[in-house]
């Protein structure tokens, strides 16, 4: 077994498809109407897991878009090159926390992303 896809609370469909596939370059999978909501999927260009961009439905599911990991860092966006990314995501206005650390896992640095919630981008070692 693996995870096939899991979702991820935004305030907007579009505003969802716009950070995931113009600023982080992911593919949109799907976008299928479904009357009062639609199945929007994207996924990384060599990725398998999908992310299934979810509009938040009420006041429970609106006060989780930006803390759906608890205030943690909880998606990792592993990249190949670092310097490249980490300028290409502060072009498009991404907030870092931090300046990039070399650990000994890799090269990383914390960003949040326009929904709130905190990401790592990560180059391994």
């Amino acid at each position: 077994m693996d995870i096939h896809a899991f979702t991820y609370i935004v305030p907007d469909y579009d505003a969802g498809i716009d950070f995931f596939c113009k600023v982080l370059g992911f593919d949109l999978v799907a976008d299928i109407d479904q009357g009062r909501k639609r199945w929007v999927e994207v996924r990384g260009p060599d990725a398998e897991t999908s992310i299934v961009l979810a509009r938040a439905d009420g006041p429970v599911q609106e006060a989780a878009i930006g803390n759906q990991g608890a205030g943690r860092v909880w998606l990792f966006l592993g990249t190949n090159d670092f310097a490249r990314d980490y300028d290409h995501l502060r072009a498009h206005g991404i907030r870092f926390e931090e300046a990039p650390r070399h650990e000994p896992y890799g090269t990383v640095a914390v960003f949040v992303d326009p929904f709130g919630s905190r990401w790592d981008l990560i180059q391994r070692t």
